[in-house]
């Protein structure tokens, strides 16, 4: 049995499938360390991936677009062994740095690691009746929205067809361009399907046979992750998205799901962050730590994407698809 499959902190971003989507769509190099040895079976590791760029250096990440990625270890005294390497690794390849991305509560004790980037972290425990989590719903902003979308009759279909993936994807676009975002590549869509299999689902809601709203989920183990969510905002008035999120409750309830990752948030985007509040979810901070801890790092800071907002709203959304490819590949 591969580490993966039992260790407790082990998620969908450790998965294969996520990995080889990331590979085949953006050329990272994924690699593990571990300290097990040869010929025995895997009892701890850390995976990465490098990235090369010549806008933002070259860096050692765990994970890219990942929300979190934690050291799987059979003791936490193994981790400065761990960063050890790492540290070591990174001057000698002259990288701008490595970056490890623990879970909420999972302090690095090193002294060598700094904070970086920090981010709200919410999570919907599972482990109550479909009534108590209802209940637990903000009553008017996301109850009341879930029965306006029942009298608007809106249909909803899960799973993975092109159709859905077409869908989906225009409403990405829409989406991201509206936030003043670039959007993904679609080739990093198609590769999660063909990776993940049957741990990825598109849901899409629809009203009048036209497509409002879209959610991607994943799934590892017992945990359901919401990774990627659209709306089209001329129909936000029919409360699409908590009719949604009502919807991925209810599945992963049935499939024994005992947790829903509602994942990472922006510090200062208060709007999803109140969102998800209102899902009753918990509210944590998760943090990310870097190697060396000097300035001189070539990055591409998140408020200098933010900042060419008004780009990505002038461009044809036909377009889009082509720059945020080019885009991507120097970010994770």
């Amino acid at each position: 049995m591969d580490l993966v499959s039992w260790h407790p902190k082990a998620s969908v971003f450790h998965d294969r499938g996520w990995l080889e989507a990331l590979t085949r769509t953006y050329g990272f190099e994924p690699f593990a360390i571990t300290t097990t040895e040869p010929g025995r079976p895997l009892c701890n590791g850390l995976v990465f991936c490098r990235i090369s760029s010549w806008i933002t250096g070259e860096r050692t990440v765990s994970l890219p677009f990942s929300d979190h990625c934690e050291p799987l270890l059979s003791d936490p005294s193994e981790l400065p062994e761990f960063v050890a390497w790492l540290c070591q690794d990174c001057d000698q390849r002259g990288l701008n740095y490595f970056e490890l991305r623990p879970l909420p509560g999972r302090e690095i004790p090193d002294h060598r690691l700094v904070p970086s980037q920090s981010y709200c972290f919410h999570t919907l425990d599972l482990n109550r009746s479909l009534e108590v989590i209802f209940g637990g719903l903000h009553k008017d902003s996301i109850q009341r929205r879930i029965r306006r979308a029942s009298r608007a009759r809106l249909s909803y279909e899960v799973g993975r067809s092109q159709e859905l993936i077409d869908s989906f994807y225009r409403l990405l676009i829409l989406t991201r361009r509206r936030h003043h975002m670039p959007v993904q590549p679609a080739a990093w869509f198609r590769n999660l399907i063909d990776c993940m299999g049957e741990n990825l689902q598109i849901s899409v809601a629809r009203k009048d046979n036209l497509s409002i709203a879209g959610i991607l989920r994943l799934q590892h183990g017992s945990t359901v992750v919401y990774k990627y969510g659209c709306t089209d905002e001329k129909y936000h008035y029919v409360g699409a998205m908590p009719f949604l999120f009502w919807k991925l409750i209810e599945a992963s309830k049935k499939l024994g799901a005992t947790e829903i990752d509602f994942g990472r948030s922006d510090l200062t985007n208060q709007g999803l962050i109140k969102f998800k509040n209102r899902f009753g979810t918990t509210q944590n901070q998760i943090t990310y730590f870097r190697y060396p801890r000097a300035e001189n790092r070539k990055l591409i800071p998140r408020w200098a994407v933010r900042a060419l907002g008004p780009i990505w709203l002038s461009l044809p959304p036909a377009v889009m698809p082509t720059i945020g490819g080019v885009i991507y590949k120097h970010l994770g």
